[in-house]
């Protein structure tokens, strides 16, 4: 008793100690939260969900995207809205799908007043530094650039480049004036968009794709698995419009031998190995210049990509392997019990202009189709989506079909405008691969009818919102 008497003194101080690191420790991290994070969004081109070792690929070396899904948040079940680079990346911007902002390939620039509620440009209004680097894939009016970003360097193939007699990929160019944004202006928050080129294809060469001399042993001794729907038999059971659309030409290209596809894939891999090798470079940027505990990263594809399933190459149709993407947000302000979690809810790439305005603290304008994805880094209990459309409606080019479709976690629905006779209903749970068409089947006419409907009032709903030009 007298032992636990002289040891009362040290046992308060300890508890008092313990208190105040406990208090001080929230009060650090409540500073945290009002500061005004710098934030990097990394958009990737033709990068499906499964070309990444996080999402259970053995093959591909990933290890920095795994490393930003592993400390954060990764989607599982993460999609485009259109399955095209035009039409994606002007929905990234705006949070309009492509049947409101009303762009893609073939059609005028985006109208200026989607431009004025874009993320970079109420960022800029808002006090941040932004930055563009890379591709940017859109057409706007004249003086939007400068109304978006501080500053805007894009660039653009070939991959492989001579700079001071030294050959240097697109991806690491890329990299560079990234990190030349980043070191540029100390003590204003920055938002970067940093858009690569890789891994599409570079598609007038007939080699494709194209990586740096350090990503040489890569892959060397790997075989590439080859599809279930990549049979013959499957592709000659498909629709003529499909046997003849540009998802079959380029097929020739890439994938109409086994020695070919072994090569093309293991390109596709390397290059998205390069750009893995730029997000460690950048990372290490960001702890050397004192700027990693309070810059979000944000990673994600533009579309999916066929890589010979169904006897296919590209992406713009509606199986899943053209429309998921890998997405993952890194916040390093949160504590541990908030980061390294995965979710099963729909997201889309209409979310992330909301989410980048709503990690900035700036409005959301009410205009916006998506929401923002900041509430999956602490205590989700909202309702989320369970449903989303999705289409493709780029104009004068015969070998893409337009195309609709509607999604749930169960069931899909796929209609072509120029051939409206041939329909496409999965059961999800039981077909992923999407092998067993059943909307011709009369037991699942009433379904096909109903997802029909779906897609009619989603169309009018989306068109409705649409301004004049």
């Amino acid at each position: 008793m007298k032992k636990l008497i002289r040891l009362m003194p040290i046992l308060c101080s300890l508890f008092f100690l313990t208190s105040c690191n406990t208090k001080n420790k929230e009060v650090v991290e409540i500073a945290k939260k009002e500061e005004k994070p710098n934030i990097i969004f990394v958009l990737t081109d033709d990068q499906r969900w499964d070309a990444l070792g996080f999402s259970g690929n053995s093959i591909i070396k990933t290890p920095n995207m795994d490393s930003l899904a592993n400390s954060g948040v990764y989607f599982k079940n993460a999609f485009v809205t259109t399955p095209i680079c035009a039409a994606s990346r002007a929905t990234i911007l705006t949070g309009l799908y492509e049947r409101t902002h009303d762009f893609n390939f073939g059609k005028p620039s985006v109208n200026s007043k989607y431009m004025m509620d874009s993320y970079p440009r109420l960022l800029k209004k808002a006090g941040y530094r932004t930055g563009h680097v890379g591709k940017f894939g859109i057409r706007v009016n004249r003086g939007i650039e400068d109304s978006l970003y501080s500053s805007i360097t894009k660039t653009r193939y070939p991959y492989l480049k001579k700079i001071d007699g030294k050959e240097v990929h697109l991806a690491d160019i890329n990299g560079n004036h990234a990190i030349d944004f980043i070191k540029e202006e100390k003590g204003k928050p920055f938002c970067l968009s940093l858009s690569f080129w890789s891994p599409h294809a570079d598609d007038g060469s007939e080699e494709q794709y194209f990586w740096p001399k350090y990503m040489d042993s890569l892959y060397v001794n790997n075989e590439i698995p080859t599809p279930a729907t990549a049979d013959p038999a499957f592709f000659e059971a498909l629709p003529d419009f499909m046997k003849h659309s540009m998802n079959r030409k380029r097929w020739y290209w890439r994938y109409d031998t086994p020695e070919k596809r072994q090569k093309m894939v293991k390109g596709y891999y390397k290059m998205i190995s390069t750009v893995d090798s730029v997000i460690g470079r950048i990372r290490a940027t960001l702890k050397e210049e004192g700027l990693a505990d309070n810059t979000v990263i944000i990673f994600m594809g533009d579309n999916g990509y066929y890589l010979g399933e169904r006897g296919f190459a590209g992406k713009w149709l509606m199986h899943e392997q053209s429309l998921r993407i890998p997405m993952m947000i890194y916040d390093p302000r949160e504590p541990e019990e908030n980061r390294g979690k995965t979710f099963e809810d729909m997201v889309l790439n209409l979310d992330i202009a909301p989410t980048i305005l709503d990690l900035a603290g700036v409005d959301v304008p009410s205009s916006y189709q998506g929401k923002s994805l900041t509430s999956f880094s602490t205590n989700h209990t909202e309702k989320w989506r369970a449903s989303a459309f999705f289409e493709h409606q780029r104009e004068g080019e015969s070998l893409l079909p337009k195309t609709e479709c509607f999604r749930d976690d169960t069931w899909k629905f796929i209609r072509y405008e120029a051939t409206p006779d041939f329909i496409e209903l999965y059961n999800l749970k039981d077909d992923f691969n999407e092998v067993n068409n059943l909307a011709f089947n009369p037991k699942y006419k009433d379904l096909v009818a109903l997802y029909s409907k779906k897609c009619d009032s989603s169309v009018v709903e989306l068109m409705s919102k649409r301004v004049k030009k």
